[in-house]
């Protein structure tokens, strides 16, 4: 019985939800520039233009744009990489997020409060990803879009910085 309610589930896509509070406006800020990401996401957000050219660190992204990651608690060895499919000027992203799909960034405003819709989709489906793609992407996504509401309130910031304590 538990092995048929696995095999039903549907691996390909999650969606979490959840409430910032600050206006759209500054949480879309947070997601479309090196500067802003760095902040509460990623310890390198480097993007290229379409012709290839690094923007600058408060410089917007755009569609079409590629970019490289790097996260704290990780050696340089670890990076992603990909391209921001679309955006918007106020509510809405989408980027491929490496082997692991797409991701979509969708914020509606509700009762004073920020929604972030964050959807993961097109996740590859074969038993090597159903947890470090599924299960491993939904948990960090959890973490950081919590970061988030932390660092953009004025709170701290809740990533390992600490250059001595890397995962593998």
């Amino acid at each position: 019985m538990e092995n048929e309610s696995r095999e039903k589930f549907d691996w390909s896509k999650f969606t979490i939800r959840t409430p910032i509070n600050a206006s759209a406006k500054e949480v879309f800020r947070a997601w479309t520039s090196q500067e802003e990401l760095e902040k509460w996401f990623l310890r390198l957000a480097e993007f290229s233009n379409s012709e290839g050219l690094i923007r600058n660190k408060n410089e917007r992204i755009e569609a079409g744009d590629t970019y490289k990651w790097r996260w704290h608690g990780y050696p340089d060895s670890v990076e992603e990489f990909g391209e921001i499919l679309e955006l918007n000027e106020k509510d809405f992203l989408k980027f491929s997020f490496g082997k692991a799909g797409i991701v979509s960034i969708k914020l509606t405003e509700q009762e004073g409060r920020t929604f972030i819709e964050l959807t993961q989709e097109d996740i590859p489906h074969y038993k090597t990803t159903e947890e470090n793609y599924h299960v491993g992407c939904k948990t960090g996504w959890t973490f950081y879009l919590a970061n988030l509401n932390s660092v953009i309130q004025g709170g701290l910031d809740l990533r390992n910085k600490d250059r001595n304590l890397q995962m593998d």
